[in-house]
């Protein structure tokens, strides 16, 4: 991509940026103990891993907690509202424009910072497939307490078992295809760069929203 056809702008403030990266350590630690739990290899001990999952998990817990906090304080949540304009483009784009060398169809901006596509994949994690992960985790760990308040009685720890396992299978899913679109910018290193200094290089001709001041269309360069 041209350099003199591209603009900077400030897209990721500090906290996105921290919780981004802390999120992604805790997802790995979690996916490393669980796969050593479930005997794949060894690495740290049995013990050991099952000390590490249940501290990182329950951190993790904390932490969504916060974000969730952030999202809806702050007027984030917007980036999240689904919306069908362009979806077809940009499946399109993934699909085949990516390969032809065509220019993505859905630019970013600090009012749309993910495109239609990103927007159901992260409102589907955050809505349902995190929470219902967290809630089998949670299970899980609080398993011989099930007696006292009457899980036991409607739950098996096989069954939640399996869903926190196949939660768990998907998520690893998830996480490799977030690596390999991380490296689809107009560089390799582009979007990984911009998650760690809050800048994002776009087209000059892209339509800047920002919905902090006016919930519309602010500029065009």
């Amino acid at each position: 991509m041209d350099a003199a056809k591209m603009k900077r702008i400030y897209l990721y403030s500090r906290f996105e940026r921290i919780w981004h990266w802390l999120q992604a350590f805790l997802i790995i630690s979690l996916i490393v103990t669980g796969l050593e739990i479930h005997g794949a290899y060894t690495l740290f001990g049995y013990e050991d891993a099952v000390e590490i999952h249940n501290f990182m998990g329950l951190t993790w817990g904390v932490l969504f907690v916060f974000i969730v906090f952030w999202v809806l304080t702050t007027g984030e949540w917007r980036q999240y509202v689904p919306t069908t304009k362009k979806l077809f483009a940009v499946m399109w784009y993934y699909s085949f424009g990516i390969f032809m060398g065509k220019p993505h169809p859905v630019q970013k901006s600090p009012g749309a910072k993910h495109n239609p596509l990103q927007r159901l994949t992260y409102l589907g994690l955050v809505t349902t497939m995190l929470p219902v992960q967290m809630a089998a985790g949670l299970l899980y760990y609080t398993y011989n307490q099930w007696p006292q308040w009457g899980l036991d009685r409607f739950l098996t720890l096989g069954g939640v078992a399996v869903v926190h396992t196949v939660l768990a299978f998907l998520l690893i899913a998830f996480l490799i295809i977030h690596v390999y679109m991380t490296t689809t910018g107009h560089t390799i290193f582009a979007h990984i760069r911009s998650m760690i200094t809050g800048w994002e290089e776009v087209f000059e001709t892209t339509e800047v929203y920002d919905w902090e001041t006016t919930g519309k269309k602010k500029a065009r360069s």
